[in-house]
């Protein structure tokens, strides 16, 4: 069975411009892997083991993340009034009443900090398909709690 990643088109370029990236800095650490190789005795050569080590990890990134785009679904928002994949809201917290805007992003793209959140999270999962004006439950570890969808921008 294939499992899709569902991504916006944000998150897609944002991992095609990381295997660009990783892509340009291959040759650099080839060249220090064949460098400390010419030091000699590779056995007690740290310089080998860690030059070895780094392009393993770059190589196992690139391996990574082109499964990632392989199976990508890119979900473009949709303009009918409910919160989904790609779409920027306004949620009231009922408990502390605090007001706070998230994107609706994939699971790759979350990152709480610049206010991405997967629409798969708990969060995520209670708003989805509803619309503004809609008090949701959500269902966390810690506990549930209700917030209010004020705006779907």
């Amino acid at each position: 069975m294939v499992y899709f990643q569902k991504m916006t088109p944000q998150g897609y370029k944002q991992i095609e411009a990381e295997i660009a990236e990783l892509k340009k800095d291959r040759p650099r650490r080839i060249k220090a892997l064949q460098e400390a190789r010419s030091l000699g005795d590779l056995s007690e050569n740290s310089e080998y083991t860690e030059a070895k080590k780094e392009l393993r990890h770059l190589e196992s990134r690139l391996r990574y993340l082109g499964k990632q785009l392989k199976y990508a679904e890119i979900v473009e928002p949709t303009n009918n009034g409910k919160v989904d994949l790609g779409k920027h809201v306004r949620l009231k917290f009922e408990d502390d009443e605090t007001s706070d805007v998230y994107e609706i992003v994939g699971r790759l793209e979350a990152d709480l900090d610049q206010g991405k959140i997967s629409f798969d999270s708990p969060l995520g999962v209670a708003i989805m398909k509803h619309s503004a004006g809609e008090v949701v439950t959500v269902e966390a570890p810690a506990g549930s709690y209700q917030v209010t969808i004020e705006a779907i921008l």
